[in-house]
């Protein structure tokens, strides 16, 4: 009984530290959010994507900007890069899986757009080339990471990052899906009150 409730005790102690490092980075993710309303409230769009089990919360993200599921709450302009299986299988076959985001991101992203890529340790070459082809063409760039942030926080191809210190991919997912819901509010938090947004940005 001592064993297991040693065990019980070590799987809470691995989530405190991502945890309160996400409380940290209250300051971080608010300025994301704010850059992210600059961008739809301009007419942007938002573009998702990562691989394997970040695939499905790139497409998660999608559709809660799209469908919301909080009632009254503006539908945003957000597509999943990761859905389309026939062309992520053919540009991966012709150009290589690195490529399946950014090649997607050179044909349908615009400047005003937003791309927001994640990968849970940070060392996804797919999102590190998509953020950084988003990032050439003047995206705003938004990456969730893990662990230490890995290549794509070295390579600095996001304006706003947010790393979870963790090598447990359960406890990065966990502390992911908190995240963006976070973001998803804050984005409509600052969308509601025009007033918050720079000067410059256009109703």
């Amino acid at each position: 009984m001592q064993r297991t409730a040693g065990r019980v005790h070590e799987v809470f102690a691995r989530r405190q530290a991502p945890g309160r490092a996400l409380v940290d980075s209250a300051d971080v993710i608010a300025q994301a959010c704010h850059a992210i309303s600059e961008r739809f409230h301009r007419g942007g769009r938002l573009f998702t994507f990562g691989n394997g089990g970040a695939a499905t919360d790139a497409q998660h993200i999608a559709v809660e900007f799209v469908h919301p599921v909080i009632v009254g709450k503006r539908a945003l302009p957000a597509l999943s890069l990761t859905g389309d299986v026939a062309t992520l299988t053919g540009v991966g076959a012709m150009a290589g899986f690195d490529d399946v985001f950014a090649h997607q991101l050179r044909h349908f992203a615009e400047a005003d757009d937003i791309a927001l890529g994640i990968s849970p340790d940070g060392r996804c070459a797919g999102v590190l080339r998509g953020l950084r082809t988003a990032k050439d063409l003047g995206l705003l760039t938004v990456a969730l990471l893990g662990g230490d942030g890995g290549d794509v926080a070295r390579a600095a191809v996001a304006d706003h990052q947010v790393i979870v210190p963790s090598a447990d991919p359960r406890v990065v997912k966990e502390v992911h899906v908190t995240t963006y819901h976070v973001l998803w509010e804050l984005v409509h938090v600052f969308l509601e009150q025009p007033g918050v947004l720079a000067p410059e940005v256009i109703a």
